[in-house]
């Protein structure tokens, strides 16, 4: 046979559904239905009436009053392809990174370092997913996006980075309406750093013009796999690249 419970117990759980909060408003609840209970008639019907059987529920309903605010606050890390679904949804309007607001600079590069921290290819140099024709996604660099200038003035098609391993090989293309490239030698600082010395720019594709030996940087690979390139500059720029073609080879 059920032992009621005692009015003592019926004030414990009272007191352990109110949550103490001062520093909201009084119009402001943290759960969506009314818990307190009053001494005088509903504990004392409680008291009166609920078998043992009944802690199940109640000690649901604490449990929800203690966590519902808290739901949106998920410890549960995210794997790869989740961050990389929320990384391509956070930049597919941004053309490029051109449209991006500081706000939403922010938030994609706290997407790419979480990327970032689940990277399994360490060594990126030594890597074959390395090699072949990337599509740039997003970038911060302003000598890329050129937002200064009207939008008529910038490259407004696709802009492609090729990168081959085994020659240590780069080469950066414009599509419309300029169709300017660049080739580069890369020389490897470690295992997934290198120095980028330009060789050749051509002018629509077509008039080559030497380096006169100011064109050069460092670029750095944080993420890769066999669909996304993350990778930041020395001048802290971050580019965020999708597989186009891997069977693609840069001039030698």
């Amino acid at each position: 046979m059920a032992t009621p419970i005692s009015s003592s117990h019926t004030t414990a759980l009272t007191k352990t559904y109110h949550l103490p909060v001062p520093e909201f408003p009084s119009t402001l609840s943290l759960t969506p239905f009314p818990l307190s209970l009053k001494p005088n008639s509903r504990a004392e019907l409680l008291a009166k009436n609920t078998p043992l059987v009944d802690f199940p529920r109640r000690r649901a309903l604490k449990w929800r009053t203690g966590v519902y605010f808290f739901a949106g606050f998920s410890t549960k890390k995210k794997d790869a392809e989740d961050l990389k679904e929320e990384l391509f949804e956070a930049i597919k309007l941004l053309e490029r990174g051109a449209e991006a607001t500081p706000e939403e600079q922010e938030r994609v590069d706290q997407i790419a370092r979480k990327l970032e921290a689940v990277n399994k290819i360490k060594e990126p140099l030594k890597s074959e997913l390395l090699n072949g024709k990337w599509e740039l996604l997003y970038t911060t660099s302003q000598s890329v996006l050129q937002t200064k200038r009207l939008k008529l003035l910038r490259p407004n098609g696709k802009i492609y980075q090729a990168i081959n391993v085994d020659t240590l090989r780069a080469q950066n293309m414009e599509t419309w309406p300029f169709f300017n490239q660049a080739t580069a030698n890369l020389v490897p600082l470690n295992a997934k750093k290198v120095a980028v010395k330009f060789d050749f720019f051509r002018i629509s594709g077509l008039i080559p013009i030497k380096n006169p030996g100011s064109g050069r940087g460092q670029l750095e690979i944080t993420y890769l796999d066999e669909e996304l390139r993350i990778s930041r500059g020395d001048r802290g720029n971050l580019f965020i690249l999708k597989m186009a073609d891997p069977s693609y080879r840069v001039p030698l």
